[in-house]
């Protein structure tokens, strides 16, 4: 999964500390973060737009989605509010 380890520019594409993942855009920009464990994303992640601005927050459980997952469109409003069990959407708000 941690292949790609700097874009053509130079910039690292994650840094990997003490069971913490954080992801980058090629302008250095947080992409994503969260717990990575045996080499599984667990645990809540957040990702954000290129821009900077948030755009998914969601729960893992041995690399799927498990758990509650919301997207918040550019105005910061949600978007989606939807309950996972391993991978699978179980309810949606």
């Amino acid at each position: 999964m941690l292949e790609k380890k700097e874009y053509a520019n130079g910039q690292k594409v994650y840094v990997l500390e003490d069971e913490f993942l954080i992801y980058y855009y090629e302008d250095g920009t947080e992409k994503a973060k969260g717990p990575f464990k045996d080499e599984m994303m667990e645990g809540e992640w957040i990702f954000y737009r290129k821009t900077g601005e948030l755009w998914q927050v969601g729960h893992f459980k041995d690399n799927k989605k498990d758990g509650r997952w919301q997207r918040y469109d550019r105005e910061g409003q949600l978007e989606y509010d939807e309950e996972f069990n391993e991978g699978k959407v179980i309810k949606k708000k």
